[in-house]
């Protein structure tokens, strides 16, 4: 493995699996000293020990996305204990299906909460320490954010959220050498996945369109497209939403 990130400092949010393990590994794994966070806490240590036994540099941490205080807070400590930061992954996420007439006040605001605040907080907080360093931001998106989805109201509006933030953020700090990108995942082999149970009043024909019902990827199909983003081999890249779905959304 080639050692990109050698001397960077990189924080990565749901880093206890899926695709936020494996960004973690690779990260690590390329040299980088990773701060690996989750509300997971046992998982986050144990992504933080693979790094450490394979002669990386890690740390662990609990994080609650869905609050700002938390954000701030674990940010603080994670600039401190790595004495800076260089690159910020927005990775946590959750999905769900629920037919819009039966979607409730609690799945809505749960999926903006996660999905959306949680990149803003954690971007707001790490927004000076990647300023004066002239870091990097990706957001792990999702083919949601890029087209809508029958019965994923609350999980294709957070990802078009964040979409948008991504440009947003990319606009404003660009010219003070702020990268900020998105990865667009389709179908992904993950707990994540869970969360997209099929009840019976769902109309399979109105699913086929999706990714969720052709060949999945890998987690590590995911983190390579993330760290390509996050290293120098991409310097030109601000603003890119980067589609990683095997072709699903462009027909």
């Amino acid at each position: 493995m080639t050692a990109r990130f050698t001397g960077k400092r990189v924080f990565i949010s749901g880093a206890a699996s899926g695709m936020g393990w494996a960004t973690a590994v690779q990260f690590g794994g390329e040299g980088a000293v990773v701060y690996c966070a989750d509300i997971n806490i046992v998982g986050a240590e144990k992504t933080a020990q693979k790094i450490i036994d394979a002669g990386g540099d890690a740390h662990a941490a609990a994080l609650d996305v869905c609050s700002g205080d938390d954000c701030r807070r674990v940010m603080a400590a994670a600039v401190s204990t790595m004495g800076g930061l260089d690159i910020l992954c927005n990775v946590a996420g959750i999905g769900g299906i629920a037919p819009l007439a039966e979607e409730t006040d609690e799945g809505w605001c749960r999926a903006m909460a996660v999905n959306a605040n949680g990149p803003f907080f954690l971007s707001q907080a790490a927004l000076a320490s990647l300023l004066e360093n002239k870091g990097v931001i990706i957001n792990v998106a999702s083919t949601a954010g890029l087209q809508g989805q029958a019965y994923m109201a609350s999980y294709v509006a957070s990802k078009h959220a964040l979409v948008g933030l991504t440009k947003t953020m990319a606009l404003e700090f660009g010219r003070q050498g702020l990268r900020v990108n998105a990865v667009c995942p389709g179908g992904t082999k993950t707990a994540f996945l869970k969360g997209f149970r099929i009840g019976e009043n769902i109309d399979m024909g109105l699913l086929s369109r999706t990714s969720l019902l052709e060949e999945m990827a890998e987690p590590q199909d995911m983190a390579h497209s993330i760290c390509f983003l996050a290293s120098a081999d991409a310097r030109f890249a601000n603003g890119a939403i980067l589609s990683v779905d095997g072709g699903s959304v462009v027909g």
